[in-house]
């Protein structure tokens, strides 16, 4: 036998004892080997980034850590949070100084390789607080039993300002593609790109914006380096001459990786995070409108070639229905489309549902919801982009004994879902409940609290039985009159994947 052949059979050996179920056998054995089903396994590896909040110095920015419990012991595992690299962060962005000099900004986090915050056990969220402008952007890895399904939850809070509210975010997976529905151009808004690289070597990415009219044609947007372990803030309105209500944003990588959010202020209704929409597909679910909201303005975009012809549906506490005047959108290709859904809610939290106007022609569009509670100078916003179910678990981070509310809707069969509130950060008994939301309904409530509750917790949904439910947890925390909130949409964490069966065939060995 060649050495080849000896190299591809060690190989193979290899991949049986990372896989753990594939058979071996070589030429010339009498026994068969079965390809064994394929199996569902915990990821060994997490990644997570977090944007840095850069608002003022009246900024309070928690984050929270927490991995559900799962069967089994697998390794111990570190998930840590932390600056992605050394160095004194220098932010010369407009809203942070007053100055126009440098609209792109570069973010290096200042400190050293200690993590800002570090879990050590599964079931128990593990909370740190900052305060000030200066708080970085952290870069998160998960290993070992802490890896599958690890979350965390930054949330900041501005009292006053033109930044002032209730910032909240996922952190969210590196990636190379994000779609941003509602952000704008407006002379009233200062939207910010935040991106982060997590890695040893610098991103190169192209930020693309589209008007009502088509693409807002821009140099400036294109190659845009964010160098290794930093963090770059782009202001939108400084891509382009021309401002637009309705804008939505499209970054891409060239090369390498990042971690994509829009941090939106309004003089008027204040800030919060804008996180990518789902990818682009012919149905979408926007989920938790709050049953107050005084202001939902929809923002749809199709990137493909055709238009797209929508009908729009809230799914309500007893089923859906049209909005008046608003049954239904036409999207024109690459052009975004917004509009006002006036007294949508009625009174009663409600998701949206998007569909094909003919389920022949379902073109692909992404879409966010801008939602605004209050009224006057008591103005608050969040923002509400489409999202995927929550499949077999998602977790949110971050819940406070009061002011949390958990919408579930279930566009299409119903479907019954187990929440879980965790373990507090600092006390308390986790505790479970089990919700059936019927079909083409959304369901909102207060979700359960850890007994004895001190401190922080998390909330898990995960699928027990009947069609897909999507999910987004409300937090509200009211300052001055001021309705202050923000909303996270709930989606499959990628817990686990799937291990395709192995079958072996060495007669490629035979020579």
């Amino acid at each position: 036998m060649k050495s080849t052949s000896l190299s591809l059979i060690a190989g193979a050996v290899a991949l049986a004892a990372v896989t753990g179920f594939a058979a071996i056998t070589v030429p010339g054995d009498d026994g068969a080997a079965e390809a064994g089903a394929s199996s569902r396994l915990p990821v060994e590896r997490s990644s997570l980034l977090c944007p840095a909040p850069g608002l003022s110095d009246l900024a309070e920015t928690a984050y929270t850590s927490f991995t559900p419990p799962a069967d089994g012991d697998g390794e111990a595992g570190t998930a840590e949070l932390k600056s992605p690299a050394a160095g004194k962060k220098k932010d010369k962005s407009k809203s942070e100084d007053k100055s126009k000099s440098k609209d792109k900004s570069k973010d290096k986090a200042a400190g050293s390789d200690k993590p800002v915050v570090a879990l050590k056990e599964p079931g128990k969220p593990v909370t740190a607080d900052v305060s000030g402008s200066d708080a970085p952007a952290l870069v998160g890895t998960a290993t070992g039993r802490l890896a599958p399904g690890w979350s965390a939850q930054q949330t900041t809070t501005v009292e006053a300002g033109d930044g002032r509210g209730v910032l909240g975010v996922s952190c969210t997976a590196p990636d190379t593609d994000f779609w941003f529905p509602a952000a704008s151009t407006a002379k009233t808004r200062e939207d910010y790109v935040n991106l982060t690289n997590p890695d040893d070597t610098a991103a190169v990415a192209d930020i693309e914006l589209y008007g009502p009219d088509g693409t807002l044609k821009s140099d400036v947007g294109e190659g845009i380096t964010v160098p290794a372990g930093s963090g770059v803030r782009v202001l939108i309105s400084t891509l382009t001459s021309k401002a637009a209500d309705d804008v939505t944003v499209h970054v891409t990588t060239r090369t390498g990786r990042v971690g994509a959010v829009v941090r939106t202020a309004d003089s008027k209704t204040g800030s919060d995070w804008l996180t990518a929409s789902a990818a682009p597909a012919g149905t979408l679910v926007l989920p938790g409108i709050p049953a107050d909201a005084t202001s939902v303005r929809l923002v749809a975009f199709a990137p493909g070639e055709d238009d797209a012809d929508l009908n729009v549906r809230l799914l309500g506490k007893t089923g859906p229905f049209a909005p008046v005047g608003n049954e239904d959108l036409h999207v024109k290709s690459r052009m975004t489309a917004g509009v006002d859904l006036k007294n949508l809610t009625r009174g009663e939290a409600g998701s949206l549902l998007l569909t094909p106007t003919q389920k022949d022609r379902a073109t692909p569009v992404v879409a966010a919801l801008r939602v605004v509670r209050g009224k006057g100078d008591k103005q608050e916003v969040g923002y509400i982009p489409a999202t995927g179910p929550v499949g077999a678990q998602a977790t949110v981070a971050d819940n406070r004994s009061k002011g949390s509310t958990l919408s579930l809707t279930a566009p299409g069969a119903a479907g019954t879902v187990k929440v879980t509130a965790s373990a507090g950060s600092k006390a308390g008994t986790p505790v479970s409940k089990t919700y059936k939301v019927a079909a083409g309904t959304t369901l909102a409530v207060t979700p359960p609290v850890p007994s004895g509750l001190k401190g922080t917790y998390a909330l898990t949904v995960q699928t027990q039985s009947g069609g897909p439910v999507h999910a987004a947890r409300t937090l509200a925390l009211p300052q001055d009159g001021i309705p202050m909130f923000t909303v996270q949409t709930l989606s499959d964490d990628g817990g686990t994947v799937e291990v395709p069966a192995a079958e072996q065939d060495l007669s490629v060995l035979d020579d």
